[in-house]
């Protein structure tokens, strides 16, 4: 079993660090000084980096209480994700990704947070937080910075699922709780962060709790601040250190859930978009097929004609 990630680590590392060999002792000051960069090292590299071998490397996290050094790189990057500065992602980035094909690799590294995201979900979880949704009286929906886009995302269609689901605007703290004062039991709140944690958020999560509304939380770890006050957590890789946030995995986590939702209120979403279709079709909302040729040549609507 692993340790507790984050700054029980650096205490755990200073406490041991006299009696430490040479080499683990390496490995240990450099972690300690450049935690930014050795959290995004292979075992491989950071012994290059230090000069030590890498079966060294292994061995140090496994003397720190590790199985191995992924979970000792996992810690690591637990704790530096909510303290780096824009700046020191970027440089972090450029020594990932230099010397190689960027579209590959991001692609790459994008479908491997998806892959790791579904090996590590809990399935129990998931489905309980499925149930919840689905007695929720009122349903408050806040995502700031770019998880604004996701909870966005996850309000417009759980619009045409549920009659009462408000998305909570964020630029100002005073308006965030003038939107949520009302909160309370039968009620639920989803929250949407990863590093750097908003603290918008955090603040709206404690607030729902101790009015008595269930809360849901859509985040990268247990160690994150919204888990604290969350009844549900659905966890998500979002490791990525760029000065873009990478949401490919909370995005699918986000689909999953409104297609299970869905699933559950079948009758009421299938009656609801019949409605919404003959109101499209009523107020023209979207151009027909009939129309698509109304920007073609006379000559290309000859042939179009042929063609029929």
């Amino acid at each position: 079993m692993s340790p507790e990630p984050n700054a029980n680590l650096f205490n755990r590392l200073k406490e041991i660090m006299p009696s430490l060999s040479k080499g683990h002792r390496k490995i240990a000051e450099y972690i300690t000084e450049c935690y930014d960069k050795a959290a995004f090292m292979t075992a491989s590299k950071l012994g290059k980096i230090v000069g030590v071998s890498e079966s060294t490397v292994v061995r140090f996290a496994t003397e720190l209480g590790f199985e191995g050094y992924p979970e000792l790189q996992r810690a690591l990057k637990e704790y530096t994700s909510n303290k780096l500065t824009t700046a020191q992602r970027v440089n972090v980035m450029n020594d990932q990704l230099s010397g190689g094909d960027v579209y590959e690799r991001v692609l790459n590294m994008d479908m491997d947070k998806i892959r790791k995201t579904l090996e590590e979900g809990d399935r129990g979880e998931f489905y309980r937080t499925v149930d919840t949704l689905c007695q929720a009286k009122n349903i408050y929906v806040i995502g700031a910075r770019s998880a604004a886009v996701l909870a966005r995302f996850l309000s417009f269609y759980f619009n045409m699922m549920f009659e009462n689901v408000k998305l909570v605007h964020t630029t100002s703290t005073s308006e965030m709780f003038e939107q949520i004062l009302n909160i309370g039991e039968g009620d639920i709140m989803i929250g949407i962060s990863f590093p750097r944690y908003s603290k918008h958020t955090v603040k709206a999560f404690r607030y729902a709790s101790e009015q008595g509304a269930k809360v849901i939380a859509i985040t990268d770890s247990k160690a994150s601040p919204l888990a604290e006050y969350a009844d549900n957590i659905l966890l998500a890789r979002s490791d990525m250190v760029s000065f873009a946030d990478s949401l490919v995995a909370p995005m699918s986590v986000i689909n999953a859930l409104i297609v299970a939702v869905g699933m559950k209120k079948s009758d009421y979403v299938v009656n609801g978009y019949e409605r919404l279709n003959r109101i499209f079709d009523e107020y023209e909302v979207y151009e027909s097929s009939d129309d698509q040729d109304y920007d073609l040549t006379p000559s290309q609507k000859s042939k179009s004609e042929k063609l029929i």
